[in-house]
């Protein structure tokens, strides 16, 4: 069965030499011992390095850190299986794919997705497509932190991924709105509004902001919409 150094994990992994040692300190992998007592990791290890730092990463408890990563490692197999193994989540289950088997893990949803051959020297985390939910929620911390910048970005680029949304475009009708681009933030609001006629805060922004714009006759009508809405509730 072949061994990786440390400096071999650093490389295939890119974690620091002290996050490595940290993590074996805790207790997540226990390598093997070779000359001058230089650690010796299996392809396991590889794979449990990897995985308890991206859970520590995301604030997850150590002691769940542990107990995810017992179970993981009882079913990894001891070396890379010619047919390929991705280690991903599907929802709140740890999920193993081998060829074109799969297997279920400990719970763990903040695992990420390893493919390729450390023997090769190649191993890479595949980071999960983010959500719109993700990307909306991202956007909005940010806007609230007052990155607003960055936050355009992160809503453009989930259009740009997902396609079209309502809620999305309604946050970056708000975001535009903030940044005293009115006519950008009108249209944003429209195209919310285009996808979703009963969103009735998108019918509300966009009345005020229509009558900021000298736009009276478009500012009636979403207002009129916006109290029908309301009153249905």
């Amino acid at each position: 069965m072949q061994k990786f150094g440390v400096r071999e994990v650093e490389k295939l992994l890119r974690l620091p030499r002290r996050t490595i040692h940290g993590l074996v300190k805790a207790g997540f992998v226990s390598p093997e011992r070779g000359p001058r007592q230089t650690y010796l990791f299996s392809f396991q290890d590889l794979i449990v390095l990897r995985t308890a730092q991206a859970l520590a990463a995301a604030n997850v408890p150590a002691k769940r850190i542990t107990r995810s990563l017992k179970e993981l490692r009882r079913n990894l197999p001891q070396s890379m299986p010619l047919s390929g193994l991705s280690i991903g989540a599907v929802g709140e289950r740890v999920v193993v794919k081998e060829g074109a088997s799969r297997w279920q893990a400990e719970s763990g949803q903040y695992l990420l997705a390893f493919e390729g051959d450390p023997a090769a020297g190649q191993l890479k985390v595949v980071q999960p497509q983010a959500t719109a939910e993700d990307q909306i929620d991202r956007g909005y911390e940010l806007h609230e932190a007052g990155r607003l910048e960055q936050a355009e970005a992160v809503y453009r680029k989930a259009l740009e991924d997902g396609g079209p949304d309502a809620l999305l475009f309604f946050n970056l009708g708000v975001l535009l709105e903030d940044m005293e681009r009115k006519a950008e933030a009108a249209e944003s609001y429209q195209a919310a509004l285009q996808l979703d006629p009963r969103m009735a805060d998108g019918h509300y922004n966009l009345a005020l902001l229509c009558e900021q714009l000298g736009r009276p006759q478009e500012a009636i009508r979403h207002m009129a919409q916006y109290r029908k809405l309301v009153a249905k509730k």
